[in-house]
Parts: structure tokens; sequence; C-alpha cells
């Protein structure tokens, strides 16, 4: 047998370090279970908005400066400058540790116990130009691991999954120029797969599934832009109402044709307008000044948060202060904006479902 190298062992505390705390001061409480059912494992399949480490460093710009300067305090494969939807979920609502990215699960086994994160930036449902798998084979990883026996039927009767999908099937859809004519058909399509994919998750043994509904796609920075950051595109937030509409349907469907209540939607929508109509009516932080306009971008539009040139010199603008800003770039919120959307009546009320 080959002894350990220093090499190794210094990954291992490389990436042990990029993991540890991450569970505290996320946010406070604890649960009271009902149905003796306590959650002990999440499973997370999905996109950046719950990518907590998967996709490949040389590929994303999640492994960038200035990513993680609110934490860990460097790029560590989070879409943000720090915690993301799955930390605040996994340790502030269900009391357990962020399950890891399933990149780590040999060097971070014994965290398995908790779950695996199999979400990877840039992906949906069906195949998106970024080079990483998609839900379905995100599902085989889990598929996988019980075929190798490394979870059981059983113990996965203890868990909980997170089913993140933040609307990249719809950018490949508009950026391989779908017809608008054909928006409609196309977004019954994602659904109909995203109902599969659920059902599928829930027959390999997962007690509960949280399935987030769209986010308010038009009132992204990346949307926002052309209105000087000052109001929403209602055309995309109508596009989204129709998937929304047609997610919870096919979750009733799921949990008719389950006879259970397995499947709930987290509702994403209303909690990002919960944070946004608060500020204009000035009842939450007043930290968020503009929510709309993001606190990472470009210098241009050929860079993006994160961009350096052939000299390595920034080509993007940072804000001062994270915590002020709702938005980290021109897609995702920092962990400021997360904490924000987590603490809301929407999120909150839709969590009480895992129980």
């Amino acid at each position: 047998m080959d002894t350990p190298t220093p090499l190794f062992f210094l990954l291992c505390f490389f990436l042990f370090s990029l993991f540890l705390g991450e569970e505290q001061h996320v946010v406070e409480g604890s649960r009271v279970w009902t149905f003796g059912f306590r959650p002990k494992m999440l499973f997370v399949f999905g996109d950046s908005y719950a990518d907590t480490g998967n996709n490949r460093k040389a590929l994303a710009s999640s492994w960038k400066l200035p990513y993680g300067i609110t934490f860990p305090g460097k790029p560590a494969g989070r879409f943000s400058d720090g915690r993301v939807l799955t930390d605040f979920i996994a340790a502030g609502y269900l009391g357990i540790k962020t399950p890891v990215p399933y990149r780590y699960r040999k060097e971070l086994g014994g965290r398995l116990k908790y779950g695996l994160n199999f979400a990877y930036g840039g992906t949906g449902v069906f195949d998106t130009p970024a080079p990483e798998p998609n839900m379905t084979t995100q599902i085989d990883f889990l598929q996988q691991l019980l075929d190798d026996s490394v979870y059981s039927k059983r113990a996965l009767k203890t868990s909980v999954a997170l089913v993140s999908l933040a609307g990249n099937d719809y950018s490949n859809y508009i950026a391989t120029n779908g017809s608008t004519a054909g928006f409609p058909a196309f977004i019954g399509r994602v659904v109909n797969q995203l109902k599969v994919n659920l059902k599928r998750i829930h027959n390999l043994g997962v007690r509960k599934i949280a399935a987030s509904a769209l986010q308010p796609l038009g009132c992204l920075p990346q949307s926002t832009a052309q209105f000087s950051f000052e109001q929403c595109n209602e055309s995309e937030n109508a596009l989204v109402g129709l998937h929304n509409q047609l997610l919870a349907q096919a979750v009733n469907d799921l949990n008719k044709e389950t006879n259970s209540s397995s499947f709930f939607v987290l509702d994403m929508y209303n909690a990002f307008w919960n944070v946004f109509n608060q500020k204009q009516a000035h009842q939450v932080s007043p930290t968020f000044v503009n929510p709309f306009e993001p606190c990472c971008v470009g210098v241009s539009a050929a860079f993006s948060c994160g961009s350096v040139d052939e000299n390595g010199v920034k080509q993007y603008t940072l804000c001062s202060n994270p915590k002020s800003k709702f938005f980290w770039d021109t897609v995702h919120p920092t962990e400021q904006g997360w904490r924000a959307v987590y603490s809301t009546p929407a999120l909150q009320s839709s969590l009480k479902q895992f129980w």
C-alpha cells in the first residue's frame, strides 16, 4: 500500500478549511419537528444558486477573486461573495452541516452523513453551454452511490432534497435564437422534465423534495441594466409566471400520483419580491440602497465579475461593502442578499413543508 504523501494531507487540510465553520453564524433558531421526522441529510441538485463548489476551477468564475471574499475569505466555488441558499437551508433551517460538493466526496468522506451537493453552476434540466452535468446526470450520481452502497435506501428515508432551477435552460433557449412564439411550449418541456427528475429523486428514497420556483428573472441585473438598474423587465417576469404556474401544477400532480405530500415548491419568486417590496416600503434594513444594482460588474460588456486581462489586470469594479447590495454580480445574490431571501415570510412559509 502506498504511503500518503505530504501533498495529499495538504489537500485534505485545504478542503477541510473551506468547509470548516460554514454552519457558524448562518442563522438563528432551531425547529420543532413533527410526526417523528427530523431530516438528517440534505441532497442538493441544480445550478449556481445552490452550488457550493462543484464546478471545475479552470472554468468557473466562482473560483476567482473576488468571489468568496466575505466567506470563507477566498474563492471556494460559490457564486457569491459568501454563503448561498444551500448553506442557509442546511445550517439555519435543518440544523445540519452544509453538505459537501460531490467532487469532494472522497476527500471529505466524513461529511457524507449530512448528504451531498450535486448542483453545478450553469446547468439546467437539459444540456446548456456549461460543460457540466445536467440535472439528470446529477441524479445518476446519487443512483450510483446507492448502487455502490455508499448510501442505503433506509438512510435516505431521513433525507430531504433541494432542487434549484434558476433559469439556465431559458438563457440557453434565448442564446440559441429560440423563437418568442415557441417560448411557452419550451417552458412546458422544461417543467415536464423537471417533474420527471423530481419523481426519480423520490423513487430513490428521498423523503421530502423542495423544488425552487423561478425567481423574477426580469429583475436580475443582467435585465435591469438597460433601465439603469431602476426597474424590472416585466416581459421576462410574465414568462416566469407561466413556469411557476406549471411547476405548481406538476408538484400537485406528483403528490396525487404518489398519494403523499412529499413534493413542494420553494417560493423563490415571492421571496425575492418580499425583499424588493420591503425595501421600497423602508421596512427592512436600509443597507440595500438599490436592490437591482450589483456589487461586482465587468468594466465593459466584454468582461464580468472576476475577469482579468492577459496581464492579470482586473477588468471589473467592486462595491466597497457587499452587505449593502442584494446582488453580487449580474445574476447571483450576495450572502446578505441570500440571508434576506431566506428570512422572508414567503420562504419561511415554504420551508415549513419540510416537516
